[in-house]
């Protein structure tokens, strides 16, 4: 499959990249925005931002190349399969698949407490109740009878590299998922913002495998300090 086969030589590694070249954005005020991701999408999503409950209600970059690269790489393979975002936010990539793709199953987008009601507005935004469920999932937690019962195969995180103390949390999260279900494949980006962010990528390796993905657009992301990987188990 296109999107997951190793790129054949990295042109731009993330530690190319020092602290001022990839600043943290300006913060914005609460807005909605309308995205069709260069036409892939039939009717535009709409994603309502608001950061009065934390950061995770913007409308971040990952967010952006990861749901475009799912809709352009593996919209056939996304009909069968049994997905979970991590750190949803608004939802952004996980509303994306639920909007632009057939799936015989629902879709979970999940994140902390705080930001469940901004995955419930954007699921009715979006006239997506039945397709999509917005839970809780706090990192490093023991998983949910739910998510347990659904074994999740296809997992989504976007910009989930964002403060430290929470690499270690994400990190049991991720390994607790690939255990719960050893064939599952987690879609990564993220974007590098800081050296700190690169101790969660060398943990990642030692755990588990770590592959870059090959993308049209990523001589255009790489220059922006983002960069999209699968994760799965050893």
């Amino acid at each position: 499959m296109n999107g997951r086969s190793r790129s054949s030589s990295p042109e731009i590694s993330p530690l190319d990249f020092g602290e001022d070249l990839a600043p943290l954005p300006v913060y914005k005020a609460a807005a909605t925005t309308a995205l069709d991701f260069s036409g892939l999408l039939d009717e535009p999503l709409k994603l309502h931002e608001d950061l009065s409950s934390g950061c995770g209600g913007q409308l971040w970059p990952a967010g952006m190349v990861l749901a475009k690269h799912m809709l352009h790489y593996h919209r056939d393979m996304l009909q069968t399969s049994r997905v979970l975002e991590l750190g949803a936010g608004g939802g952004i990539v996980g509303l994306t698949i639920a909007k632009g793709c057939r799936i015989d199953q629902p879709l979970y987008i999940t994140d902390m407490i705080d930001m469940e009601p901004l995955m419930q507005h954007n699921i009715a935004l979006n006239e997506l109740d039945d397709r999509v469920r917005g839970r809780i999932l706090n990192w490093g937690e023991p998983l949910s009878q739910e998510i347990i019962d659904f074994k999740p195969d296809t997992i989504l995180a976007a910009d989930c590299v964002y403060f430290e103390p929470a690499f270690p949390l994400l990190l049991q999260t991720l390994k607790d998922l690939l255990t719960l279900n050893p064939s599952a494949i987690v879609f990564f980006c993220f974007k590098k913002r800081r050296r700190a962010d690169m101790q969660f990528l060398k943990s990642a390796r030692r755990a588990f495998r770590v592959t870059e993905l090959g993308d049209e657009d990523r001589p255009v992301f790489t220059r922006e300090g983002l960069f999209l990987y699968t994760i799965t188990a050893k």
